[in-house]
């Protein structure tokens, strides 16, 4: 199966997620070993999954997002010149405003599954209470500021939540994934 740059770009989150059929991932690990547009997306996409995984929060100076909007204008406009350049505006456009936005958007569609990229939670007391999002992949304490979509909230146990298919907050569950060996 030979594939074009703009399906590896629309596939690119899936792929990433380990969401799509076997033979569209061999066919875009081919189309990516030899296509180096496509393997700077597809790298450029990971590392802002992994940094927003990250348990830091990082603080964004002030006037970051004015800087960047006409950083980026200057660069599209600069980059209509060529295709590579267009595609690492778009490309770097995409990947910081993106991740930013991560949690937002995530929170308007109910995910087929919770998250696969979850600590073991072992060590979480079984019986305590925790809160959940109906939309959410992740469970907190009482009062985690961390909390995302707070229309749908429900208390459930730990260990329900689990087997829902929920995630401890590697914020405020923090020591009880850093007790997990």
């Amino acid at each position: 199966m030979v594939i074009k740059c703009e399906e590896v770009w629309r596939e690119v989150s899936n792929y990433i997620d380990g969401d799509v059929e076997p033979g569209l991932r061999l066919a875009i690990e081919e189309h990516v070993r030899d296509c180096k547009h496509c393997a700077a997306v597809v790298d450029g996409t990971r590392n802002v999954v992994h940094l927003y995984a990250d348990e830091r929060m990082l603080e964004v100076p002030v006037g970051f997002s004015r800087r960047l909007h006409q950083r980026l204008e200057g660069d599209i406009s600069a980059s209509r010149r060529g295709f590579l350049g267009w595609v690492v505006a778009a490309a770097t456009s995409a990947l910081v405003l993106g991740g930013f936005e991560l949690t937002r958007l995530s929170a308007l569609t109910v995910p087929a599954r919770r998250s696969g990229h979850a600590q073991a939670s072992s060590r979480v007391p079984p019986d305590m209470l925790v809160i959940v999002s109906e939309r959410g992949k992740i469970f907190h304490i009482a009062g985690c500021p961390f909390i995302h979509d707070k229309a749908t909230l429900r208390t459930v146990l730990a260990r329900e939540a689990e087997r829902e298919g929920y995630a401890p907050c590697v914020r405020c569950m923090k020591k009880y994934l850093d007790a997990v060996g």
